[in-house]
């Protein structure tokens, strides 16, 4: 007979977890602290979901949110940093000093981009046998210790080689800091720290454009442009944010040796994903023949992958600094093309922190709805780019919002755990080739539709981005109709084995 944890309600028909009944399993330990039901709160668990909870469950997740969300967070924001620096550079000087006039930035970002690709799913599915905490500091360090390597660069050839070892460092860390995420919290949890996460690469978008704006005034000290004063900078931040992962990573409840945690406080978070029914490592689990049958001969893998597709290639002008390029058209200086658009990552983080509370919270748990959402304004959006002559104003807001449906990653993700919970190696997969397949046609769609010579007007590019927000649309309406239809099945046969 199945288990109730077999059974997965729909996330969008679920009211957050609340009470404060203990539902230990038979092998919890008698010292574990109570954990939360699944039942209807107070009006608290729409400001934050730990105030309905029991004291110790409180406890317990503010001591996890410190850590992971902090780590997490700081390490996206480097991650991003290092990944959107060289847009930065580019339009600060380093286009003129190294005689970049073709379309050498799209190659830079094609290289990085395919040492991305390669890196993704491998990484994840280590990350099911190597502990987090040696793994993801690991790439930070790697990637911080490269990123210095660019202001030694005299010829795009040498920035290609180290963008893609970049790359290749960078992978591991948004798709595995998503599983671990989805490894420690429940349901009504999970949207907003995934989306807190995710915000903090806005905010590096933001800081990578103040911190071009201040380190120009260090052009030509010590021999350096001022375009290589942030990738040193760059480096200094990071490696000290990367260092501290070492020795606070909490890794996944099955193994943790978080010295933070108390050992209830371990058992607690192990009971906590049993009654999610969210699986977890160490159960019998691994990558073999039956494993890559279910993951293949799902529509998990495709459809979650399809929807981030779209939704990954439908935003963010395929890594062109559209809108830099555009006020640097119109005749702003460096100081005003690199902290303008910092506008736009605001936006963004705003619209991100909307996105969670309201699907966690006001949604019960919904995921399709924001996506919908933030696609449809996009579309608007991209189609008045299209047009391009619009009055100056729209234009304006139009790159002001043009980011902001890009907090709906997080809850893309805090989908893909919810319908792979029963798995544990088909949700780090799935989580994975998301991001990794979004990139696969991230690697070639820019060099065609988002050439460097073609700025700032970029028609092909906001036409066919107007077609992918459509198709980001359809898929999330698919995703919901046949999770609703796998759960119904799930139930059938949970009545029939009764």
């Amino acid at each position: 007979m199945a288990s109730k944890e077999d059974h997965v309600v729909p996330s969008d028909t679920k009211a957050p977890a609340t009470s404060t009944e203990s539902t230990h399993g038979s092998d919890a330990n008698p010292d574990s602290v109570p954990v939360s039901k699944e039942v209807k709160g107070t009006w608290r668990s729409y400001l934050w979901d730990t105030f309905d909870k029991s004291p110790e469950e409180r406890h317990f997740l503010a001591k996890l949110d410190a850590v992971i969300l902090t780590l997490a967070s700081l390490g996206y924001f480097i991650k991003h940093l290092d990944q959107v620096n060289i847009s930065s550079a580019f339009v600060s000087g380093m286009k003129e000093d190294m005689d970049l006039y073709g379309n050498q930035l799209n190659y830079m970002t094609l290289y990085w981009t395919v040492g991305y690709v390669i890196g993704e799913i491998p990484s994840n599915m280590l990350l099911t046998r190597v502990r987090p905490s040696i793994w993801i500091p690991a790439c930070e360090v790697t990637w911080s210790v490269l990123t210095i390597l660019l202001t030694q660069c005299s010829n795009a050839t040498q920035i290609y080689v180290l963008r893609f070892f970049i790359g290749l460092a960078e992978s591991g860390f948004y798709p595995g800091m998503q599983y671990v995420i989805g490894s420690w919290y429940r349901r009504d949890e999970l949207a907003k720290r995934s989306c807190i996460f995710h915000a903090c690469g806005s905010v590096g978008s933001m800081f990578s454009g103040y911190l071009m704006a201040a380190v120009y005034r260090l052009d030509g000290h010590h021999g350096y442009h001022g375009w290589q004063w942030l990738f040193i900078i760059n480096t200094v931040i990071s490696l000290p944010i990367a260092a501290v992962g070492f020795f606070l990573m909490p890794d996944v409840p099955d193994v943790t040796r978080a010295f933070w945690l108390t050992d209830a406080e371990k058992e607690l978070a192990r009971t906590r994903m049993r009654h999610e029914g969210r699986a977890g490592r160490g159960r019998g689990g691994s990558y073999n023949r039956a494993t890559f049958k279910k993951i293949f001969t799902s529509w998990h893998v495709y459809a979650l992958s399809l929807l981030y597709i779209f939704f990954n290639n439908g935003i963010g002008y395929g890594g062109q600094p559209a809108f830099q390029l555009w006020l640097k058209s119109e005749g702003y200086g460096v100081a005003a093309v690199n902290s303008l658009p910092s506008i736009a990552s605001a936006v963004t983080v705003f619209f991100t922190l909307i996105y969670a509370w309201s699907s966690d919270s006001v949604l019960r748990g919904a995921r399709w709805p924001p996506v919908v959402l933030a696609g449809a304004v996009h579309i608007v959006l991209n189609a008045s780019l299209a047009a391009w002559d619009i009055p100056l104003g729209w234009k304006w807001a139009c790159y002001v919002l043009g980011l902001m449906g890009g907090g709906v990653s997080g809850l893309m993700f805090a989908w893909a755990h919810e319908i792979c919970s029963d798995n544990n190696e088909e949700r780090a997969f799935v989580v994975a080739s998301m991001n990794e397949m979004s990139f696969v046609v991230q690697a070639w769609l820019p060099l065609i539709i988002w050439q460097q010579v073609e700025a700032p007007r970029y028609r092909k590019g906001f036409i066919t981005m107007v077609f992918l927000n459509v198709g980001e649309i359809g898929m999330a309406l698919l995703i919901r109709f046949l999770h609703h239809r796998e759960i119904a099945q799930k139930a059938r046969n949970v009545s029939v084995d009764a």
